[in-house]
């Protein structure tokens, strides 16, 4: 999963039936939905000029709320991941590998 790279595949390695979430997949919306809220409170707080402090500690909340999700992401792709493996559901070209998974962990490190 490159920056700006689809996550898609990953987020969406369980089966859905319809439009169904699954429950990880629900958290890592909401959490990417808090970090959007996050982020605009930081964009007003600019743009009111206000102490760079306030600011700071505002960006660090998005920065941690961004964080959360890309381990959540990676965390259930890893589970899916052994799962598929134990029961051998998982094609060759879908399967994520551990190399893989551990390069995308190091990279939200």
């Amino acid at each position: 999963m490159r920056r700006g790279g689809n996550v898609t595949k990953v987020v969406n390695s369980r089966e859905h039936r319809g439009t169904e979430q699954t429950d990880s997949q629900r958290k890592i919306v909401n959490r990417l939905k808090r970090a959007q809220g996050q982020l605009a409170a930081v964009i007003a707080a600019v743009e009111a000029g206000n102490d760079c402090r306030v600011v700071v500690t505002q960006l660090s909340a998005v920065s941690s709320a961004i964080d959360r999700a890309g381990f959540v992401i990676i965390a259930s792709a890893m589970k899916d991941c052994v799962a598929q493996a134990s029961d051998g559901t998982v094609s060759s070209t879908d399967q994520v590998s551990v190399e893989e998974l551990e390069k995308l962990f190091l990279t939200l490190a």
